[in-house]
């Protein structure tokens, strides 16, 4: 499936949800009286926020972007609500870089996280710190020093100092629960917690914003689903059997239940807002830190069913699949309705600076020049004429887990519709006119030597900024053996 047919399937989708007899649609939400005391009648120049992102869910896994083999009604009827976006990128493509940057508004590679952060010894071999920096501004701090509650639910994945105490004060957050997914001895990681993992994240959730909406509150749900590895009950497998014998599985029935109920639990965590009066002054925001697990991945191997849709690449990748995820964002009153944005290329470090706008956090000029992302709101209030006017760029030290045809090169910057990929000694370019090519198949850098010098330029002369460190003999290389060796 194209893009434009998957966007076309997405609004045609976005209609039925709307539509009274939409098959498979989520049960209405609850209007809210607007007089709990949610607030709901709050001033909308500062809403609550939710960020909801879950993990390893690529870009043609949702119905609202084209999916098939599997619905996702609650998270459908909110894109129907309110948006979805065809060109986000996250600034990763795996999970700590992309959350340092949605915290931060910082390109990961400035911040030394190359990589996902693992043990002291696996990080020093990787030139990486043991924790994002609690020096550097995030975006909690600075919606708390504005009079908001800050809250962080779930995966975290960005380490912490030795001297910082239980929970997540040192980046900004008044309360956390269930950090990286561990609280006492319970680990929902495990694979016997898994079915009832996101449920368990999300009553904290809620929980936690009920005893806290007397102020405005940033509530982050970092949801560990669907990142392998992934055990679903047989129960929510049985919908998705297909065929499948008795006494065995298959990637898709495992994921796909996996997925469809991490939906079901998003939609009670929705309906929630809605019984507490806070849904038509909550922003919320759904996305994923990066493209889909390759079956090539050993704990993966009986659940990587994720699908990138129509692009090149899965997680780790520089291509799109890789970087180019779901967003979905629900504002009512504010983001129109039922929209299929399909022009405007938003990112992950765009939050810090588009979410303190909305609250009306200041963010000091000591923090702004360092932040690499531009305030989108007027592409999130449907502005036609909004356009980026800031490259984004990406740089991957490490081999690729996938089929040599996903294996990017090290670097890649986009800017305005081309998107060039290129190793630092030029060993390989590829420059991909985005919109019309999303699937970056036909590389025309021979056809423009001019696009390329100016992007590779700008390119090089970044990756000159970043911090020294290894950069794997793989890495930028698609001519070793598939499964990748030694």
């Amino acid at each position: 499936m194209t893009v434009e047919r998957a966007c076309t399937a997405a609004a045609v989708l976005v209609a039925l949800i709307l539509s009274a007899g939409a098959p498979g649609r989520a049960d209405p939400l609850p209007a809210g009286d607007g007089n709990a005391s949610g607030a709901g009648d709050r001033d909308p120049s500062r809403p609550n926020i939710v960020f909801l992102l879950a993990d390893d869910l690529g870009w043609g896994d949702l119905s609202c972007y084209g999916n098939r083999r599997f619905r996702t009604p609650h998270l459908d009827r909110l894109a129907a609500q309110g948006a979805i976006f065809t060109q986000y990128y996250q600034a990763g493509s795996v999970c700590s870089p992309t959350r340092a940057s949605l915290l931060t508004g910082r390109f990961p590679a400035e911040l030394r996280i190359h990589g996902h952060l693992a043990a002291p010894e696996q990080n020093a071999k990787r030139d990486m710190p043991n924790y994002l920096d609690p020096g550097v501004p995030t975006l909690p701090q600075l919606l708390g020093k504005a009079g908001y509650t800050t809250i962080h639910v779930g995966k975290w994945h960005l380490g912490r100092p030795e001297n910082g105490g239980d929970g997540l004060a040192a980046y900004g957050f008044d309360y956390a629960r269930w950090i990286d997914c561990r609280e006492g001895d319970r680990n929902l990681w495990s694979v016997g917690e898994r079915p009832n993992a996101t449920k368990e994240l999300i009553d904290s959730a809620v929980e936690l914003i009920s005893r806290h909406r007397q102020r405005p509150f940033y509530c982050q749900v970092w949801l560990h689903d669907p990142h392998a590895p992934l055990g679903p009950s047989a129960e929510q497998m049985q919908p998705f059997r297909r065929g499948v014998p008795e006494g065995f599985t298959s990637p898709e029935m495992v994921y796909a239940a996996t997925v469809v109920e991490m939906d079901r639990q998003i939609g009670r965590l929705i309906q929630a807002l809605g019984e507490m009066g806070l849904e038509r002054n909550t922003l919320v925001i759904f996305s994923s830190d990066n493209g889909p697990e390759d079956i090539e991945i050993g704990n993966a191997s009986w659940s990587a069913f994720g699908s990138a849709g129509p692009l090149r690449g899965r997680k780790r990748s520089l291509y799109e699949g890789g970087i180019r995820v779901p967003l979905v964002v629900r504002w009512p009153g504010v983001v129109p309705a039922g929209r299929v944005d399909r022009t405007s290329v938003v990112a992950g470090v765009d939050f810090l600076p588009t979410l303190c706008a909305a609250a009306g956090a200041e963010v000091p000029a000591a923090v702004a020049e360092h932040v690499r992302g531009e305030d989108v709101s007027a592409a999130l209030r449907g502005a036609a004429d909004w356009s980026r006017t800031t490259p984004l760029y990406w740089q991957w030290r490490f081999r690729v887990f996938n089929h040599p045809w996903n294996r990017s090169p090290i670097l890649a910057v986009r800017e305005g519709p081309w998107k060039l990929l290129l190793n630092p000694d030029r060993s390989r370019v590829e420059l991909y006119h985005i919109p019309d090519d999303p699937g970056e198949q036909n590389n025309r850098a021979g056809q423009r030597p001019e696009v390329v010098e100016k992007l590779a330029e700008k390119s090089l002369a970044w990756e000159k900024t970043l911090p020294s460190g290894i950069i794997e003999p793989a890495a930028g290389r698609n001519d070793y053996p598939w499964p990748a060796g030694k």
